[in-house]
């Protein structure tokens, strides 16, 4: 079935109109990727696309649900000038608040583990972000808690600050229902047959799985965290061990699978040196689901999410591995 291309949310459209040439109009119809070496050994009609998320102005995923949660809030006037966007982020959601803060004019104050990447931090200063960091053996968890007993601890602060809380806001996976998922689904003219996706505010896989559910309930779509609570996958959640966000919907997920921090550092540098895409670490996660995934079929085209590329986390140290 050949689709149109959508070129942005219908939401986007209406609030951005007349901005066609503004920096927020480029957030989303991102690239879909196919990958040919790493790919070389699965059966010839089996193939493995990603969608290239860095290709977003703030170079990651999350722009798309951060623009969604702000015009949302814009919309239903909790959001008005002179206010501060807050909220807890492990640096991508931050960074697409702080871009878009500064494009539309709000001040932005972030809650965020204090182990995330140096380049992340340094990225957040640089667009004018206030950082608050937390204790980061409690993880995005910790600086939940942060935000929410900021918030309880003063009532007047409810009037300073517009709290998206993008774990709990249904604006979040929205932004994939009407732009990720229909993106994915005109880029193969309806031919996906399987999704994969990792869990962190699980808005990616919700909203995507959810559009593409609804388009064909015969598509595959399967979910990927950490195999533990104590792992090295930046952004991700271990849904056994951690606060379980809101907006998951658990009866989306087909089948949901473990990776190891070690299998998805390895497939990072791999992704980088035979396919030539400088991917982040989530990415190679992902990748080494999709080919779980791609192993089992006989025919099939699966899609998957890069969502940010390897320029955020240049100080790790596992790019050093030979």
């Amino acid at each position: 079935m050949a689709l149109k291309m959508i070129e942005t949310a219908l939401d986007q459209e209406e609030i951005l109109a007349g901005e066609s040439n503004s920096l927020l109009s480029r957030i989303g119809n991102t690239p879909l990727i196919r990958l040919h070496s790493i790919t070389a050994e699965l059966p010839k009609k089996v193939a493995i696309y990603a969608k290239a998320e860095w290709f977003n102005p703030g170079g990651s995923v999350k722009d798309r649900a951060a623009l969604n949660m702000i015009l949302a809030g814009e919309r239903s006037g909790q959001l008005t000038p002179g206010k501060t966007i807050i909220d807890a982020t492990s640096g991508n959601t931050g960074i697409a608040y702080a871009m878009i803060g500064a494009a539309r004019g709000y001040n932005v104050q972030l809650a965020l583990p204090k182990n995330a990447s140096p380049e992340r931090k340094k990225i957040l200063e640089n667009y004018g972000a206030e950082l608050i960091l937390t204790d980061p053996m409690s993880g995005t968890d910790g600086a939940q808690a942060y935000v929410k007993s900021l918030l309880a601890e003063n009532p007047a602060n409810r009037d300073r600050y517009f709290y998206p809380d993008q774990y709990n806001n249904p604006a979040n996976w929205e932004a994939h229902f009407n732009g990720t998922g229909r993106e994915i689904l005109a880029q193969t003219n309806g031919r996906v047959t399987h999704f994969v996706a990792g869990l962190g505010t699980t808005g990616t896989f919700t909203g995507t799985a959810r559009r593409l559910k609804t388009f064909d309930e015969n598509i595959k779509t399967i979910s990927f965290q950490p195999d533990s609570p104590y792992h090295g996958l930046e952004g991700m959640k271990h849904l056994e061990t951690a606060v379980v966000p809101g907006i998951y919907d658990p009866a989306l997920v087909d089948e949901n699978l473990e990776i190891t921090t070690e299998s998805a550092f390895e497939m990072t540098r791999r992704l980088a040196r035979e396919e030539g895409l400088f991917v982040g670490v989530s990415a190679g996660a992902a990748m080494v689901a999709a080919i779980k995934v791609a192993q089992t079929l006989e025919e099939g085209i699966v899609v998957t999410i890069f969502c940010d590329s390897g320029y955020r986390y240049l100080s790790d140290r596992f790019w050093d591995e030979k």
